[in-house]
């Protein structure tokens, strides 16, 4: 998952009945897709939040722009599971034209980057996940990979959110996950990874009145590879339309994989 849009800079046309791009540019390097399979009352138990009206089923290929749970700390309240829409809007920007191209940040540098400075400091969150999508060359194709956590653990991304509002003051929530360097499971097929917070951080992380900005990042560390697997999956999933278990069903491939190392 790397920061930026697809390859082709122009704008790509929003459907707002299903929340999704028309088009999406699956086999592209800058595009990002994951899996959330439980349901709400699964999350809120894993994660311990709460959660308003908004209700969420089994997504096995959630796409750029598409609403996603997300898991925030508002100070002296309990955590709240709501909704965000991926891709980031800063809360100063005059239009949400940006948003496809802020679906990841890279932890390198969001604490100082304008568009994602003052999320980093006071509205980071957790995204919810229990499976990711990179694609890797293999001849002329592009194959798909989903990485996992132990068993199809559920675990949480490093995120931002933001609140923008239109001219007429209706607001819009947002998020972004945050990238980091490949650790041995997932450098095979990319040269990034998403960030994955280890649980006994997510307490700091989620603080929004902890702003050590050095501190906060340290925990930005590519993941324990020994605790992640990866396999090849169905070509489905690169077409956002397909959003069943069978995206992320293993598949045999005319490369052998080396990523189950441990």
């Amino acid at each position: 998952m790397r920061t930026g849009a697809c390859r082709s800079r122009r704008a790509l046309p929003f459907s707002p009945r299903v929340g999704v791009f028309r088009r999406i540019c699956h086999n592209l390097s800058m595009c990002g897709r994951y899996r959330l399979s439980r349901r709400k009352q699964i999350i809120e138990k894993h994660f311990d939040s709460v959660s308003g009206e908004e209700d969420w089923s089994p997504r096995y290929n959630i796409a750029p722009t598409q609403p996603v749970p997300i898991v925030r700390q508002h100070p002296k309240e309990p955590r709240e599971l709501s909704l965000a829409r991926w891709g980031l809007i800063p809360w100063w920007a005059k239009d949400p034209s940006g948003a496809a191209r802020m679906i990841n940040a890279r932890s390198e540098t969001a604490a100082t980057l304008p568009a994602f400075r003052d999320a980093f400091n006071a509205r980071r969150c957790i995204v919810p996940a229990d499976g990711f999508y990179e694609w890797k060359r293999m001849g002329k194709e592009r194959q798909p990979f989903c990485f996992e956590v132990n068993d199809r653990e559920l675990f949480a991304f490093a995120g931002l959110w933001d609140r923008w509002k239109d001219a007429d003051g209706n607001a819009l929530e947002t998020c972004s996950i945050l990238t980091t360097t490949p650790n041995a499971v997932t450098s095979t097929v990319h040269d990034r990874m998403p960030v994955i917070l280890d649980p006994d951080n997510y307490d700091v992380w989620l603080d929004p009145g902890f702003s050590d900005t050095a501190a906060v990042s340290e925990l930005l560390r590519p993941y324990d590879a020994r605790l992640m697997r990866s396999y090849p999956v169905s070509a489905r999933v690169n077409h956002v339309a397909n959003d069943d278990a069978g995206c992320s069903a293993r598949v045999d491939t005319a490369e052998p994989h080396q990523a189950q190392l441990f």
